[in-house]
């Protein structure tokens, strides 16, 4: 407070206690937001890891149509990564286990292999299998269409 004129005005401003209390809120509100932690589904995972997939299979298919160029789908299943084309690679969840059936000439070694997308929106098709030790995703693409189904195995 400040004299002024024989009378007291107060300043503008925050006291020390205000300013603990804001402090002492904000450091609570941090706490919880920091320690959440989602629930965890293996299924849930499972299923994510298979729409991944699913989307760069898709998306590899639509890029050899724009292209109107062979794009291939590749996955090395050691590393439990794929990749589209020239793109970057995409690290999947290595819990999982990840089986691959193409065609010979497709297949890299015994843990590496592709799909590969023509220009007219063929593929040379394939089969690829997801496990998370309980449940099983199968995931076909069809080698004259190269649509991609995904199939739960019970």
């Amino acid at each position: 407070m400040v004299r002024l004129h024989g009378r007291y005005q107060r300043q503008g401003g925050f006291t020390l206690l205000e300013i603990i209390v804001t402090l002492t809120i904000l450091g609570l509100a941090m706490v919880l937001v920091v320690g959440y932690k989602p629930p965890w589904s293996r299924g849930l995972g499972l299923r994510g890891t298979a729409a991944e997939i699913v989307s760069g299979l898709r998306a590899a298919r639509s890029e050899a149509i724009v292209r109107n160029r062979p794009i291939s789908f590749e996955i090395d299943l050691n590393a439990h990564r794929f990749q589209i084309g020239s793109g970057p690679a995409l690290q999947l969840p290595m819990d999982l286990t990840i089986t691959l059936v193409t065609v010979a000439g497709e297949q890299r070694g015994s843990q590496m292999g592709g799909i590969r997308f023509n220009p007219d929106g063929s593929s040379t098709g394939g089969r690829l299998s997801l496990a998370d030790g309980q449940h099983t995703i199968a995931l076909g693409v069809d080698w004259l269409t190269g649509k991609v189904n995904v199939t739960d195995v019970p």
